[in-house]
């Protein structure tokens, strides 16, 4: 079967248990040596794969599991842009903000974020990845709209004119 053309293509990335335990993140050393360019254009297409063996009858999610959650933590502190550049489609973005944010799960309507948390989170992460962007003279913000909306964010039509830098004093 062809791949959906309105997908971009996915590009994962294995972390194994032994890399959780020692909060290695040397999977993403190709992605943290990638200049701003590069990573606004692999926006959406990085799969994690996150190797933690669980007994059958544990019945935590990734995000519950402590070692999991920390190696997420670290990941995302030091590489801030890694929410923009992770697969949205199939859950990897969601998953990912979900080590990283309050929430609770049904079976009818999946991870559900405490709303408070994604709305600080969301922003300051939007605001870092648009200054980010903009001093390398890339933009980004469509791919930031879509990333904010996969996690059930709907930006405000003026949140970007209020996110503009102040025009230039002379």
């Amino acid at each position: 079967m062809a791949p959906n053309a309105a997908e971009p293509p996915s590009v994962a990335l294995s972390i194994t248990t032994r890399q959780i335990r020692e909060l290695d993140l040397s999977p993403l050393a190709p992605l943290q040596a990638a200049n701003v360019e590069s990573l606004v254009a692999m926006a959406g297409q990085l799969e994690l794969e996150l190797h933690w063996p669980r007994a059958d009858d544990d019945p935590r999610e990734l995000s519950e599991v402590p070692e999991v959650r920390l190696w997420s933590l670290r990941a995302d502190a030091l590489n801030p842009w890694l929410p923009l550049v992770l697969e949205r489609s199939r859950g990897t973005l969601t998953r990912h903000v979900a080590m990283l944010l309050p929430h609770g799960f049904s079976r009818s309507e999946g991870i559900r974020f405490a709303p408070e948390s994604l709305d600080l989170w969301i922003t300051h992460r939007l605001f870092w990845l648009d200054g980010w962007s903009a001093e390398a003279g890339v933009p980004c913000r469509q791919g930031l709209a879509q990333m904010a909306a996969v996690l059930g964010f709907e930006l405000d039509p003026l949140f970007w004119s209020a996110a503009a830098p102040p025009p230039a004093e002379g």
